[in-house]
């Protein structure tokens, strides 16, 4: 019989893993199994793995498992098996000779049953049930016991080469050498049969961690079917890992302090399965968007750049673009966004072109232009190494406040941007440079 696990873990060291199913897209609350289970791994030292649960074949495609290794990729959750990734629809001899070792010691028998869809007689193995109650600790409910009587003689296997669920997951956790097993709730009522699975093979039982339920934010489960998004339309959207790992942590476990923005290398040092909460936890967007732009402030403005990119294509494309153009504009940009998708819709509303092209005027937008010779006048004063948005305030201040400031800084600003909107006329013509500012303010006194 084939068995590694009482060689591989004689050390005691912790063994996670992340088993998902892929027959969809996953969305966070399936992430956060995955998330709490590579920082407990990580945590004490211990390896993280990976399995792909692919035993459903009607739903499977292989582009949900595409995804689920991207998703890992994009989070940063290295997993320590990445060469050697166990498919559960590659194990089938696996899991027959276990079959076949439940019946031949009688802990399981061949059962012809009448399928009723089909209208035909077909045999199914199911496991023989001592009937007794099974009790386990759980490292986040406590002491947890089922009386499993009304559980019956549970199915195990469609036949020999058709393993369900709970036969798989224990012969593939003892396989593989699993000490600690972080999963939802939902899986509390499986726990029983597969502990029962694990005796009658000879399986040592591993810790359970149940989490609590993660719920949209009007308090029903969160699901594929209730729109949840999958963490590549996260990034897609223009959300950071760093944001999304960090914001996942927080989904019903917190350090036991206020801090809310803790970086990777953070988590791994303060968490501790024993602080997750027992009650469902909420997915707030307006707590995420917050987080994220903080992530996004503190990039360098390299970086910036960088991670803008596929946010901004036509940026690139206007006459008057540069690198060191776009990081002049960083700091206004970063006040008006909390996804790097933002700027897609900035610049398709037209709120980014002005620092890059020359504007284009509506004559009802530029009022009052006969402000604009003194404004020039004064603006020439100012030395071009001491062009700042201060010092341009100071400057023309006294003239804005004897004309009135709505006059002479809406006729400033329309001027440089050519919108109704924009940041004020000091930043804009401190960010644009003197000679610009006075090219475009000389342009609009027409």
């Amino acid at each position: 019989m084939e068995n590694t696990n009482s060689e591989k873990n004689l050390g005691g060291q912790v063994i996670t893993r992340f088993a998902p199913s892929p027959t969809g897209l996953l969305h966070a609350g399936n992430y956060r199994t995955a998330i709490f289970s590579y920082l407990y791994a990580r945590h004490t030292g211990g390896k993280f793995v990976l399995r792909i649960e692919d035993t459903d074949r009607e739903r499977y495609k292989k582009e949900y498992t595409d995804n689920i290794l991207e998703s890992l990729n994009w989070l940063g959750l290295d997993y320590d098996n990445a060469n050697d990734i166990p498919r559960q629809s590659e194990r089938g001899e696996l899991y027959k000779k276990y079959l076949q070792k439940l019946i031949d010691e009688d802990k399981a028998y061949i059962s012809k049953e009448e399928i009723k869809k089909e209208g035909d007689r077909s045999e199914i193995i199911r496991f023989r049930n001592p009937n007794k109650i099974v009790t386990f600790h759980d490292l986040i409910r406590g002491e947890i016991s089922i009386d499993t009587t009304d559980l019956g003689n549970f199915v195990i296997a469609k036949s020999i080469d058709e393993p369900i669920f709970h036969i798989a997951v224990v012969v593939d956790d003892y396989n593989m050498g699993i000490t600690h097993v972080v999963r939802g709730e939902d899986h509390i009522s499986n726990t029983p049969r597969q502990i029962l699975i694990q005796e009658a093979i000879g399986a040592p039982t591993p810790e359970y961690a149940h989490l609590p339920l993660v719920l949209s934010p009007d308090r029903t489960k969160l699901s594929k079917r209730k729109g949840a998004l999958a963490l590549t339309e996260y990034r897609d959207q223009g959300y950071l890992p760093d944001a999304i790992l960090n914001y996942i942590s927080l989904l019903g476990w917190n350090p036991g302090t206020e801090q809310e923005k803790i970086s990777k290398d953070e988590l791994i040092t303060l968490f501790d399965l024993a602080k997750v909460q027992k009650g469902a936890a909420i997915l707030d967007t307006i707590k995420l968007n917050w987080l994220n732009r903080e992530y996004i402030r503190q990039l360098s403005p390299e970086d910036f750049i960088l991670k803008t990119e596929s946010f901004l294509v036509d940026l690139k494309n206007l006459p008057e673009y540069s690198d060191e153009k776009l990081k002049k504009i960083i700091p206004l940009l970063l006040e008006r966004i909390y996804t790097l998708g933002d700027l897609k819709k900035m610049f398709n509303d037209g709120d980014i072109q002005y620092f890059f092209q020359k504007p284009e005027y509506q004559k009802e937008l530029l009022k009052n232009t006969e402000f604009l010779p003194n404004t020039i006048k004064l603006l020439e004063t100012i030395p071009e190494d001491q062009f700042s948005a201060e010092q341009i305030k100071s400057t023309i201040w006294d003239f804005a406040t004897e004309k009135g400031r709505g006059n002479v800084l809406w006729s400033m600003r329309i001027a440089l941007s050519g919108k109704e909107k924009s940041p004020d006329p000091f930043t804009l013509a401190a960010t644009l440079g003197k000679e610009e500012t006075l090219n475009r303010l000389k342009t609009a006194n027409f």
